[in-house]
């Protein structure tokens, strides 16, 4: 743990915001100008994807620089659009970013399962810090958003076959952020009920 402030370690809210959503907008936006431009339009989606690495790089350098260590999930994540992303410019086939979103969802699915099912709940270790909850709720939380990823790399599998690239593209933040605030906040009154109880507990015992 470092020593440097609470505030200090969090992202602004607008650049958090920027980390967040920066890369994907970049992406989208990118694409849909090199496609009118005669001279990129054929390679728009490979010269956009170049894009889309050097922002995400570019994010996990400013986490790094700002607080002094980089999220797992933005590493994660990192790492996914470098290897799919290289691998859509090297064999020139669009098709390796779109299976990208799938085999993100379906991994953070696995780490999930895989951690509750060997007594180690990932969902805790990344949490832990932020709620202090019972190891059922835990539990719950970190099954129900393996179903939730899992829900998601199906979706994107649908999505991908059933639409054209560029409509699968242009709809790329809708569909990923807009389920996501839904689950989360369906979420938030169990996360909360518990973890005002918890922190009540210790108050009612100096009595």
């Amino acid at each position: 743990m470092s020593d440097a402030p609470a505030d200090a370690r969090r992202p602004r809210g607008a650049m958090q915001l920027l980390v967040d959503l920066g890369p994907i907008l970049v992406f989208v936006i990118a694409y849909n100008v090199l496609q009118r431009i005669p001279a990129t339009k054929d390679n728009a989606v490979y010269l956009a994807t170049g894009l889309f690495i050097v922002t995400v790089l570019g994010a996990i350098a400013y986490t790094k620089a700002t607080l002094g260590r980089v999220p797992p999930v933005l590493i994660i994540t990192g790492v996914f659009v470098t290897a799919f992303g290289g691998l859509t410019i090297l064999l020139h086939d669009q098709t390796l970013i779109q299976i990208k979103v799938s085999a993100v969802n379906g991994f953070y699915a696995a780490a999930i399962l895989v951690s509750v099912a060997f007594g180690q709940n990932v969902w805790k270790l990344l949490f832990g810090h932020v709620y202090t909850l019972p190891d059922r709720i835990w539990r719950i939380l970190a099954l129900r958003w393996a179903g939730y990823f899992l829900f998601m790399a199906l979706l994107n599998e649908v999505l991908r076959q059933a639409l054209s690239f560029d409509t699968w593209l242009n709809t790329r933040l809708l569909v990923a952020y807009i389920p996501f605030f839904v689950f989360f906040f369906a979420n938030a009154p169990l996360v909360m009920k518990h973890h005002v109880e918890d922190e009540e507990a210790p108050a009612a015992k100096v009595d």
